[in-house]
């Protein structure tokens, strides 16, 4: 072969194989992180605002999920490494064999039961028969549903129950196609102020139940152990930040690093993050709601045994 054409060939492998090592190392450097579009997720939010990740020289990608189920699935498949979601799809992930950990809580309560007044729902029984949508079966918010029902004496097959994506549940109930939704913050505040009525909130269900974590891939932790660490400190400034404002009541300054998306109103979303406790970290009180809640969701048929300390928390966050 002809040595011009051999110099030629090596220089477009040398090309194929310098630019896919450029694609993998720059990939390698970008953490993708997949949230819901809920106040819970508030730190994540104020964090990236405030340019805190690129500060600390992480590069991210944010990926906006329906519910946590959808989210939990994208970490099944390597799509996201880290994640803000509620703490039912991770227990339910973590169970079947998803090599996820929880490196920190990020807030308890914060959802609630809201019903339209034109429904003839005024306590637990009323449900009975009505049309209640969730943001799914793998979210906290469905299963909180299942014990408030339990708790009253009733079960999910004693009303009709829909899954929905929670941006359309505040139209849904506009127009009479529902009964009431149960769902996350800044809807139920939303809700509210469109005129319907909160049957009961997920604090009155369970006081200081753990609601949204976050999440990472041990594959993530494993490559990533330094970084991780960093994620962790700016999470834990971004909810003093956020609790900082909320007990000099100025939210305004917190509102106004949210996602456009999630405001539906500037005095609504105030209310709204001033309703529910922001934390961060993984001390042994939050460690032990989630055995409570654990333990319930054993109860319910949710879980199907406890899972261990070591299986649901990084270590390298103690």
């Amino acid at each position: 072969m002809d040595n011009k054409i051999i110099a030629i060939i090596l220089v477009i492998i040398a090309i194929i194989i310098g630019g896919a090592y450029v694609t993998s190392h720059s990939d390698d450097n970008i953490v993708t992180i997949g949230y819901l579009p809920s106040d819970h997720d508030s730190a994540l939010f104020v964090a990236h605002a405030q340019g805190e990740y690129a500060n600390h020289g992480i590069h991210t990608k944010l990926v906006q999920f329906n519910n946590g189920g959808d989210l939990m699935t994208a970490m099944a498949s390597g799509d996201v490494e880290v994640g803000y979601v509620g703490i039912t799809p991770v227990l339910s992930s973590i169970e079947k064999g998803v090599p996820v950990k929880i490196i920190s809580a990020a807030q308890t309560e914060g959802s609630g039961i809201v019903v339209s007044p034109s429904s003839g729902i005024h306590s637990a029984s009323d449900l009975s028969g009505k049309k209640i949508a969730t943001p799914g079966e793998a979210s906290i918010q469905h299963m909180l549903l299942q014990y408030y029902l339990k708790q009253n004496g009733m079960s999910l097959s004693d009303l009709k129950v829909a899954p929905m994506k929670v941006p359309s549940m505040n139209d849904a109930l506009k127009t009479n196609k529902i009964d009431g939704i149960i769902t996350f913050e800044p809807y139920v505040t939303t809700a509210v102020d469109n005129g319907n009525e909160v049957l009961v909130k997920s604090g009155e269900i369970l006081p200081n139940h753990p609601c949204c974590v976050v999440v990472a891939s041990d594959d993530y932790l494993g490559r990533h152990p330094d970084e991780t660490v960093k994620l962790l400190e700016i999470h834990a400034n971004a909810t003093k930040f956020i609790n900082d404002k909320i007990a000099d009541d100025d939210t305004d300054d917190v509102v106004g690093l949210l996602p456009a998306d999630i405001i539906s109103n500037k005095d609504i979303e105030e209310d709204s993050l001033e309703s529910f406790p922001f934390i961060s970290g993984l001390n042994e009180s939050f460690k032990k709601d989630v055995k409570d809640f654990m333990n319930l969701e054993v109860e319910l048929g949710i879980l199907k045994k406890p899972i261990s300390d070591d299986k649901l928390y990084w270590e390298g966050s103690k």
